[in-house]
């Protein structure tokens, strides 16, 4: 990978492409940035983050999407934990909408969708799913089935239409699409490349990944993360106690 844009490249702590249906882990340091990259289009990013110092510490859903009056993620929101804690932020974002309300796909799921295909017929274009790749993945760290909470998919876009139902929009995911996540904590960044669990169908995607981790400043009095909503501000405050 070239040395993405805007950023100077004496930041650059790594850069690494994740292949699609892959899984990947990291322990992203506070004070460093992630930058999730779809190279094609049509890629889903599926993603869990734990406080890597404290793993009963982990990514909430339903009080990061409470706290901040919204049912998407971008640009300005932050990712709290079940501590009242910020896990990672979103100072950077081109797309504007990541799904954090459907979940993820399983085995069950991938098969109805996309039909079997397996690692001995296909070797590794088998038809992998998100549940398996996170379990996978957790197990590295000593995390099992009952550490599988709620999830972020990022680069897709899920609306809730009148009657309820979810609607995925598969043309969100556009070619450079790009989304920068701040750590805040030591955070334990887990995710995978595997199919939207609402996926439409017919061939199963194949959208690789591209990642690097920069040096980031600290996010300033004037960071759009923390003065977005009041409710941030509190949880900035929060987490920076936390490491006095």
């Amino acid at each position: 990978m070239k040395t993405p844009p805007n950023l100077k490249p004496e930041s650059i702590r790594f850069t690494e492409t994740v292949q699609p249906g892959a899984n990947w882990s990291h322990i992203l340091k506070r004070g460093t940035t992630l930058r999730l990259r779809d190279p094609q289009g049509g890629l889903n990013v599926s993603l869990l983050a734990f406080n890597a110092d404290n793993l009963t510490e982990r990514l909430n859903l339903p009080d990061t999407l409470k706290a901040q009056h919204t049912a998407k993620l971008t640009t300005g929101h932050c990712l709290y934990s079940d501590m009242g804690r910020i896990l990672l932020s979103i100072p950077s974002d081109s797309l504007g909408w990541h799904d954090p309300l459907t979940g993820h796909a399983t085995r069950a799921t991938v098969e109805a969708t996309f039909g079997v295909k397996s690692y001995q017929e296909a070797r590794n274009d088998y038809h992998r799913n998100a549940r398996d790749n996170f379990l996978m993945e957790l197990g590295k760290y000593g995390l099992g089935l009952e550490d599988l909470v709620m999830n972020i998919n990022f680069f897709a876009k899920v609306m809730v239409d009148e009657s309820g139902a979810f609607r995925y929009h598969p043309e969100h995911a556009v070619p450079g699409g790009t989304v920068d996540l701040r750590a805040e904590m030591n955070t334990l960044v887990i995710l995978n490349t595997c199919p939207h669990p609402l996926h439409p169908g017919g061939s199963y995607p194949r959208a690789p990944l591209d990642l690097t981790g920069f040096t980031s400043p600290p996010p300033a009095a004037d960071d759009i993360c923390r003065v977005s909503r009041p409710e941030n501000a509190r949880g900035f405050t929060l987490t920076e106690r936390y490491f006095l």
